[in-house]
């Protein structure tokens, strides 16, 4: 080969490999080998590293910070070349307890699996963490003053307490993971990628997905929250299907017809009835010997069914509309005294950027007007009056809207989920043709388990195959 066409093969290779990188978003950053900071089994290889990312993309002042990884590799020597990359739900979950999971479960057989922790979370640096809208919280209920007040007041300071340790607020949101996520698989040079995950990052997986296909191979999404859907224009209406999906299984299933028949005109009938009349009880904070009589109305009832197993939740509305609150206030007031439960800021960040900024007050008051034993109570622990006080820009409208994609993807659910419906899995579908869908009919939200497992097994193996199932319990279509 002449030094001229030496020359034009060298050119020619630097510009196919400059298109090749444009192409894929994402941008190599400097990784910092750092301890795990979960327990893996120690036979297998593993590795452990900060992403050093920008804390805002918009701004170019330089300022970053520390996402840890967990990269477990596989023992397999003919292993698969597409990791399987995780991220938690919530928002606000941490990532990396999965990678133990993960180091225990058959999935490890075939490819390396990576737990990549979102920015603001547990182990991420900074941490969006405080103490602030919890003692807020508490307070509201020590002095009975309107909750909804408190909250905004908590709100208030916990902003303030972040930015004064120079957090800047509007850097944490699904747009930003998303190029995170980007820039991690450039960094471990991964270019092709099964991704996983639930709920919230089911969501956040489609959008991964959004900004660039070229480098995905499939998708595994567990009771997903579309990017496009209006979770809190939703999720009162989402609440009330699961339980109507529950009273039809009573009515159908229960040996005692005495207690539980016709359960949903019962909790229905009692649940208006009361509407915002204030109940008291007398209790006794760990560590005092006060007796506090404090104020709950209905919201705080529907909190304790929002968050209860549904296996448990018929049994817990007879012994409600009989005034037997008391054994299910007093657990809620345990764990508000005794634990941290308010949002963190990182899931406040994001729920103000991603939903908030995007839903309709009006849509929320036709809802409650449809469902008035709802009324006034918010499922969601992040909402407008909050993040009217956090004042975050909203994320890129492009993230909001639906896409179709030829990916595959497995898509599950379960019948009785009160916040991410069935039917995000089917309108997931619409939009993503070769996807397939398994509903648990036994289950609610995020199914997992070993069933679980064994359908993402055969599912890796080959995305485009149909999956059957033989369980009467697990539709798949």
């Amino acid at each position: 080969m002449n030094t001229v066409s030496t020359r034009g093969y060298i050119l020619l290779a630097f510009l196919l490999s400059a298109a090749y990188a444009q192409a894929q978003p994402g941008v190599v950053r400097p990784l910092e080998t750092c301890a795990c900071p979960v327990q893996i089994d120690s036979s297998f290889h593993t590795r452990c590293a900060y992403l050093i990312v920008p804390e805002n993309r918009k701004k170019k002042n330089g300022k970053t910070i520390k996402l840890p990884f967990v990269l477990v590799e596989s023992k397999n020597p003919a292993k698969k070349k597409d990791p399987l990359l995780f991220t938690a739900g919530g928002p606000g979950g941490s990532s990396l307890g999965w990678a133990r999971g993960a180091s225990q479960s058959p999935l490890i057989n075939d490819r390396d699996c990576i737990a990549f922790e979102q920015r603001g979370t547990y182990f991420a640096l900074p941490r969006l963490s405080g103490n602030e809208l919890d003692d807020a919280i508490r307070e509201s209920y020590r002095k009975n003053l309107n909750k909804d007040s408190m909250m905004v007041v908590g709100t208030k300071r916990y902003k303030k307490a972040l930015e004064a340790k120079g957090i800047d607020l509007s850097g944490y949101n699904t747009d930003e993971t998303v190029a995170d996520i980007h820039d991690l698989l450039t960094t471990l040079h991964v270019d092709s990628v099964n991704l996983t995950g639930g709920s919230y990052s089911g969501g956040l997986m489609l959008a991964v997905l959004q900004k660039d296909p070229s480098r995905i191979r499939s998708l595994i999404l567990d009771s997903p929250l579309p990017t496009f859907v209006p979770i809190d224009e939703d999720e009162p209406a989402n609440f009330n299907e699961s339980l109507n999906t529950l009273f039809e299984h009573v009515e159908k299933d229960s040996t005692n017809k005495a207690l539980y028949s016709n359960l949903k005109e019962k909790f229905q009938r009692y649940f208006s009835s009361i509407g915002e009349k204030a109940f008291y009880i007398p209790y006794v904070e760990k560590g005092t010997t006060d007796t506090l009589r404090i104020q709950y109305t209905r919201r705080e009832l529907l909190g304790v069914l929002v968050n209860t197993q549904m296996k448990h939740i018929p049994y817990t509305i007879t012994e409600m509309i009989k005034g037997n609150h008391y054994p299910y206030i007093k657990r809620t007031l345990d764990d508000i005294f005794e634990h941290d439960t308010a949002p963190s800021g990182m899931r406040i960040s994001v729920y103000c950027a991603d939903q908030t900024a995007y839903h309709s007050e009006k849509v929320l008051q036709q809802l409650y007007e449809t469902y008035p034993y709802l009324k006034g109570y918010h499922i969601n622990d992040v909402y407008r009056e909050m993040c009217d006080c956090w004042k975050v820009p909203p994320i890129n409208p492009e993230t909001k809207q639906p896409f179709y994609s030829s990916k595959p993807a497995l898509l599950a659910d379960g019948d009785m989920d009160n916040a991410c419906r069935p039917l995000y899995i089917d309108r997931i579908h619409h939009y993503m043709p070769n996807s397939q869908r398994l509903l648990f009919t036994n289950k609610a939200h995020m199914v997992g388990g070993f069933d679980m497992t064994r359908f993402m097994q055969l599912f890796l193996e080959n995305p485009y195959r149909k999956l059957e199932s033989t369980k009467k319990e697990i539709v798949a279509y």
